[in-house]
């Protein structure tokens, strides 16, 4: 579908990469894979048509939709979240519209004349093109979009410009989603969603029928979906027959293959210098030092494998002793105006515990934080910290309070105490500030680099209760995994409030889940846990379904969310499907074959009856029309098998509940 051959993209001296050829096949999922910086989101921007390469070709076959969501900087207003969304349908608005139009025209001609007649055949066609377009399906797959990523009808009518940035960007991916386009490009999709929408759009991907490029540090979407890796690094790119956890494993093994051959080419390189170096000056070794010489020169160098950026061995200040007993929340209360967050809560963290809070945005978990912390006061309740309890708590709003005037360097050594100083250097190359980066003022990063500053700040403070506000937003995965051990390792108390399911999986061993208008829950598991029991619980109406969208199809079907049960329940349909509907669909296909191989048949003889050659030749007529007639009975047969195959394939579908 996609050709990318020799592409280079390179901005002044630094090359992002170069000779980068490859393709792109139809329903191929593809992961693109890199620190921050490496060239992942530019060669997307490329194919998207956003940004010319430096040199190189991309090519799609003529009439290929290529979709793109870029990670942030979409902002629409003055048309309400239906009209948007309803907008990508464009071709059938545009055949509805004609239609209308030349109906309210054809009111005002003759009906004997023959404009009104060529109007009427007109206003025919047209209809036939919009019948196939399915305009029935149009309003469901609208819904069922907008509900899968977490609106509600009531937002179906309210102005987009009244949505903040993430809202934004799921108006956006609805639009693609409902537009269907043959390639879809995401940039980081899953930046702005909880982790039930989440689930839903790992759902509706899987079922996509178009090829998907897709940039994302949320490995688990990356290994469930993606089938093939391309990874960017040091201006090169290399593919992987496989996903993210294949490519991590690949490349090690690849590193060192390369490490060895590297050395054993140096071992013989240095053998052949020496022999030069020692017999150079002798004469009768001349033709042999020449030899050498001429084989040195032949040699095509391995390069020298590059090291891993980031520095793994992190580990978190040995925080204060602390009580058994970290921070308690007692019949807590807490509304803005009419909205009440949460009524009669009880809370309890103890030391040790590492929880995961989740739920959907405005539920409640940054007030929860605020209230955890003591930097906001409840309506009624109390909160009571433990005995020598030492906060640290980094949220996004952090980062704002940095000294632009500062170096980056001077900004982590001003926050770190005595022991962990030492550590600062090291601790910013973990978080993607590498080389001269570290002296460069806090005033010109950034948002992403700010937010990475202010965490690294609160990683060097000694505390013992640990509250992190989205810490992975703008973190690679070797900057992930540096700080998903560092916690995991931590002895401290720890909330996290993230997305990021397998970087919480790891680490939280409780979940406590928010919802608009509802009490929080605490699940005693990691988020897979806590997934499963709500699973369990959607059918007796605990928690609101969530639908999967079928891409194509007319009609919404139920999420399973137990993974499991979802295995299970996809091998069953499909064993069914072979079973019953298999054999009628081969049968069918073969059918259509033999009918179109009749009725080509059947021309190429009529038109030699009718010719003079047949006419003048008796016995050949009668030959020819005996053969046109025996096809002729072959056709009508085969027709009317077409006919019951048809609907006894429509039965076996409404059996199993397939829809068209």
């Amino acid at each position: 579908m996609i050709s990318v051959q020799s592409l280079r993209v390179e901005f002044g001296a630094r090359v992002l990469f170069n000779d980068l050829s490859f393709s792109v096949q139809p329903r191929e999922r593809i992961a693109f894979a890199g620190h921050n910086g490496a060239g992942k989101s530019t060669l997307m921007k490329c194919i998207a048509g956003i940004q010319p390469p430096s040199s190189g070709l991309i090519s799609a076959p003529k009439g290929t939709r290529i979709g793109y969501l870029p990670q942030e900087g979409i902002h629409v207003r003055g048309r309400t979240l239906w009209q948007e969304t309803e907008s990508a349908f464009g071709e059938t608005l545009a055949l509805r519209e004609k239609i209308d139009r030349l109906s309210r025209e054809l009111h005002h001609l003759d009906p004997r004349s023959s404009p009104y007649a060529e109007m009427l055949e007109e206003i025919g066609g047209l209809e036939l093109q919009l019948d196939a377009t399915d305009p029935a399906r149009m309003k469901p797959k609208i819904e069922s979009v907008l509900k899968g990523l977490g609106f509600r009808e009531k937002d179906f009518a309210r102005d987009c410009s009244e949505f903040s940035g993430g809202w934004q960007m799921r108006i956006a991916m609805a639009k693609l989603f409902l537009q269907e386009p043959e390639v879809l490009l995401l940039d980081e999709p899953t930046n702005h969603l909880d982790i039930g929408t989440q689930v839903w759009v790992e759902q509706y991907l899987i079922n996509y029928p178009g090829a998907i490029l897709l940039i994302s540090h949320d490995r688990g979407l990356l290994d469930t979906l993606c089938t093939r890796t391309i990874a960017f690094a040091n201006g090169r790119a290399e593919e992987y027959a496989g996903n993210f956890s294949y490519f991590e494993r690949e490349s090690v093994l690849r590193k060192e293959i390369q490490l060895k051959q590297y050395e054993s080419q140096q071992r013989e390189i240095g053998e052949i210098q020496r022999f030069i170096d020692r017999f150079r000056a002798s004469a009768n070794k001349a033709t042999l030092v020449q030899s050498r010489i001429k084989m040195l020169a032949k040699i095509e160098r391995i390069p020298q494998p590059e090291r891993d950026d980031a520095v793994m061995n992190f580990k978190f200040p040995p925080p204060p002793n602390s009580g058994h007993m970290v921070a308690k929340l007692d019949g807590v209360t807490k509304s803005y105006g009419p909205l009440n967050v949460f009524s009669g809560f009880d809370f309890e963290i103890n030391k040790g515990e590492k929880i995961a809070i989740v739920g959907p945005n405005g539920a409640g978990k940054s007030t929860f934080c605020r209230i955890i912390t003591a930097q906001e006061t409840p309506d009624a309740g109390s909160h009571t910290f433990g005995h020598k309890v030492a906060t640290s708590f980094f949220s996004q709003n952090h980062s704002d309070e940095l000294d632009p005037t500062l170096t980056v360097l001077e900004t982590v050594e001003a926050a770190a105490s005595r022991e962990s100083a030492p550590h600062a250097r090291n601790l910013l190359g973990c978080f993607l500030f590498r080389g001269d980066d570290v002296f460069k003022k806090v005033g010109v990063l950034s948002g992403g680099e700010r937010s990475r500053v202010a965490l690294v700040c609160m990683l060097l403070r000694p505390a013992n209760f640990l509250i992190l506000d989205e810490p992975t937003n703008h973190l690679d995965m070797q900057s992930q995994d540096v700080l998903q051990r560092a916690l995991t390792d931590y002895p401290g108390s720890v909330l996290i409030v993230s997305h990021n399911r397998s970087f919480l999986d790891e680490l939280v061993t409780k979940t406590l889940e928010f919802r608009p208008s509802e009490q929080p829950r605490l699940f005693s598991g990691n988020i897979t846990y806590y997934l499963d029991k709500i699973a369990e619980d959607t059918p007796r109406g605990n928690v609101p379904a969530v639908t999967k969208v079928v891409s194509g199809s007319k009609a919404a079907v139920p999420v399973i969310r137990n993974r499991k049960d979802q295995r299970r329940q996809d091998a069953e349909a499909r064993e069914m499907r072979n079973k019953l509907l298999k054999p009628l669909e081969n049968e069918l296909e073969a059918l259509e074959s033999k009918i179109a191989q009749l009725e080509a048949a059947q021309v190429t003889l009529t038109a030699a009856l009718s010719s003079e050659v047949t006419a003048a030749d008796p016995d050949k007529l009668r030959e020819t029309s005996n053969a046109v007639s025996n096809i002729t009975t072959a056709l009508e047969n085969s027709y009317s098998r077409w006919g019951e195959l048809s609907d006894e394939i429509e039965k076996v579908k409404r059996k199993l509940g397939i829809e068209e």
